[in-house]
């Protein structure tokens, strides 16, 4: 799907940004290094593929207390299996990442059912919801398990969560089960999002924040075909539809793709054309809680790049 033509002046922009998480409350990158990172999630200690880790490991004795190793596919969506050197680990457990309560998972697809390089977007949107003085609606499209959803409730948002996936649904809603947030404003919807959000802009409804987080490449329900470069232009064009005369702003987020971060800040920026205020564009990254240092290094632990992002807020 192509974009509309867009007319007016491009918004500002302020490149690049980088937005760092160094760790918080159950969360924390340890170590990373010979393309493998170790992290804290919650009680436990694991360690995954991490391709962008093209150092030595700096904390080699830490390596040998891991809980969970990640085996087998080091694509980002490759198939694989766990091994727990000390002892059989169950499916789940819990976790807390800014007040919002939700399962740990072990999946077989390398993830853990959190992507913590986030808690930067999060924050963000938590202090907005909270600063805004009325309920803000909120859309996550891609929302996978709804950390994000629930953050965004808890802060006083009306959220709707889109995702194709009725695993990834089912697993949202025992997180909110978890943290007896049972009565939170979250509408949760399994559907392909270009489908959905083609309907909410027939609709006329509208939006204060939208998250997206699209796979490279993904099925929706019913056999759709999501290609990252060939439908990415046509859903922000979408997106912009739906946004709010008030609104806050469009938060984009892209994994594993082979593409400056340039490329998705130029998208914005001609998406966002005529609508004022700002794109802000460059990468999430985790910071290392306790990194060496060599000889006259000063400051904290390594930085892990872990994808690009492209931000509009109106000002």
């Amino acid at each position: 799907m192509a974009m509309r033509p867009r007319t007016g002046d491009k918004p500002a922009e302020r490149v690049p940004v980088i937005l760092e998480t160094a760790g918080e409350a159950d969360y924390r990158l340890i170590d990373s290094g010979d393309a493998l990172k170790l992290e804290q999630y919650g009680p436990y200690t694991i360690v995954r593929p991490e391709a962008q880790a093209l150092w030595p490991k700096s904390q080699a004795p830490l390596w040998e207390r891991a809980d969970a190793i990640f085996t087998g596919d080091t694509d980002e969506d490759g198939m694989g299996r766990w091994r727990f050197p000390r002892e059989m680990l169950g499916e789940t457990w819990p976790m807390r990442l800014l007040d919002a309560d939700f399962h740990g998972r072990f999946t077989s697809f390398r993830h853990v059912g959190v992507f913590p390089e986030q808690l930067a977007h999060w924050r963000w949107m938590k202090e907005q919801v909270e600063a805004a003085g009325r309920p803000l609606k909120v859309l996550n499209l891609f929302g996978y398990t709804g950390v994000a959803s629930l953050i965004a409730a808890k802060a006083g948002a009306e959220v709707t969560h889109v995702d194709a996936s009725k695993k990834a649904i089912g697993w949202g809603r025992e997180n909110q089960a978890l943290g007896r947030g049972e009565s939170l404003p979250i509408r949760w919807i399994c559907d392909d999002a270009m489908k959905f959000i083609q309907r909410e802009e027939r609709r006329g409804s509208r939006y204060d924040i939208i998250l997206t987080d699209p796979p490279k490449f993904g099925r929706g329900p019913n056999g759709e075909v999501w290609h990252l470069f060939d439908h990415l232009a046509g859903m922000l064009d979408i997106c912009r539809e739906l946004l709010s005369d008030d609104a806050r702003g469009l938060v984009l987020t892209a994994y594993s793709i082979r593409a400056s971060f340039y490329s998705i800040h130029e998208l914005m920026r001609e998406v966002m054309r005529g609508r004022g205020g700002v794109v802000e564009s460059g990468e999430l990254i985790l910071r290392e809680s306790a990194g060496s240092k060599q000889d006259g290094e000063t400051g904290s632990g390594r930085a892990l790049s872990t994808s690009l992002f492209s931000r509009w807020v109106p000002k």
